[in-house]
């Protein structure tokens, strides 16, 4: 074997293991978010206060940044995991999508009016 072709392989190896640390980070995050989002959503349903529906999500987002740091637990981010949440309400379907597609992806559909148009776009995606 020559030394050319070890590097290959080991480039190979090196690059095949990237691409499945990234796939798995990815599906971690998309679904931290999701369980982020559920949970404040049935905090603030069962309060079924809308004043307190605000004050959480601000008073969240505070706390998690001093706990977890700025990027990514800002006040939108936390409203975008909640809408995320209850766009998506079933768990399952998140599950399976978020393993071909990253959070990015479920961020672009959330402006979306139309259940279908985002069910659709989630669907083709991750079959892409």
């Amino acid at each position: 074997m020559s030394r050319q072709s070890l590097i290959q392989d080991l480039r190979q190896i090196i690059e095949q293991a990237r691409v499945r640390v990234t796939a798995t980070a990815n599906y971690a995050q998309t679904m931290m978010y999701w369980h982020i989002g559920e949970r404040i959503n049935r905090e603030v349903h069962d309060s079924q206060r809308a004043e307190y529906g605000k004050q959480i999500v601000s008073q969240v987002a505070t706390q998690l940044q001093e706990e977890y740091g700025k990027k990514g637990f800002e006040t939108r981010s936390i409203r975008r995991m909640m809408q995320f949440a209850n766009f998506f309400a079933d768990e399952q379907i998140v599950a399976q999508a978020a393993r071909k597609l990253s959070w990015s992806h479920f961020i672009e559909v959330l402006p979306l009016k139309d259940d279908l148009q985002r069910e659709f776009y989630i669907t083709t995606e991750g079959d892409g």
